[in-house]
């Protein structure tokens, strides 16, 4: 009786152990399926972070060759990526690590966004100034060309100048005497009649005496005559200047010298009213040159 009660409980000993076994087996089995799915998750978490902070790092890399204005910056970010590389490789399967990183990703993407505006930013800036420095160089390329051509006209002026040097050392003059400079009206019945009253004047008249030169006969001689106001402005014959390599005369005198004293004098005509009190210039030129002048008041 003894020994079939200690078979029995021998046998519920043994069957109570395997149980135990068995739970421990099915225990562990769990745990260690479990770990395996979050260690998975982890992997693919880490792979994923490993593989967004690479994207990224390449597009600091390509952003660092198009700007170097924003070098010092990038350099930051990629020292930052590069912690970040050696703490993934450091990673001990924290959740809350893990969201750390994603965070400090998400600020570096936002700081990407901002380097990258920047970047266009200047790009756009650089086009401008591009645009502006080419109009530039096709200003001063214009400049040049204006400043060759007023080089070239004073060039030419200054051989026109030499010429005419020449031409007024070899030729030679009238010389005038008593040169005389006067106003006249016109007065109903009686023609003209000298005045020296502004307001009624219609003509000037010039005057002057060539003195003779038995050396110079026959010779066809253009004298220019010049009234100048109280301004010192050219008077006008019949609203009509004369116009000579750029200088302005009242009227344009032709005889021709035959090397006898000769007398002078021509007219002008104005607008009656036209003239103001003051002292007035009557100047004769031959060409260019001023044989004689005389100051007349009108009143």
């Amino acid at each position: 009786m003894n020994l079939q009660d200690n078979r029995f409980n021998f046998k519920v000993l043994l069957a109570a152990l395997v149980a135990v076994i068995i739970g421990i087996l099915i225990a562990f089995y769990y745990s260690y399926a479990q770990s395996q799915t979050e260690i998975s998750y982890l992997e693919q978490e880490r792979n994923l972070l490993i593989k967004d902070i690479t994207l990224l790092r390449a597009d600091v890399d390509r952003l660092s060759a198009l700007n170097e204005v924003n070098e010092i910056e990038l350099e930051d970010s990629k020292l930052r990526v590069d912690q970040l590389m050696d703490s993934v490789g450091r990673l001990t399967y924290d959740i809350n690590r893990l969201r750390e990183f994603r965070t400090e990703l998400r600020k570096l993407e936002a700081r990407y966004d901002s380097i990258k505006l920047k970047n266009n930013f200047l790009e756009y800036n650089n086009n401008l100034i591009t645009q502006k420095y080419e109009e530039t160089q096709r200003m001063l390329e214009d400049l040049r060309g204006q400043s060759s051509s007023l080089a070239q006209a004073e060039a030419a002026l200054r051989e026109r100048n030499r010429q005419l040097n020449q031409e007024l050392r070899r030729k030679s003059y009238l010389k005038l005497e008593n040169p005389d400079g006067s106003a006249f009206r016109t007065r109903s019945g009686r023609g003209e009649v000298r005045t020296n009253k502004a307001s009624t004047v219609v003509y000037l008249r010039g005057c002057a005496t060539v003195v003779g030169n038995p050396n110079e006969t026959n010779q066809e001689k253009v004298l220019y005559l010049q009234f100048l106001g109280p301004d010192m402005r050219v008077i006008e014959d019949k609203e009509k200047l004369v116009s000579v390599n750029g200088n302005i005369y009242s009227k344009r005198v032709e005889l021709l010298f035959m090397g006898e004293r000769l007398e002078i004098c021509d007219f002008i005509e104005v607008p009656e009213g036209s003239l103001s009190p003051g002292i007035y210039t009557m100047n004769v030129f031959e060409d260019e040159k001023l044989l004689a002048s005389r100051e007349f008041e009108l009143k």
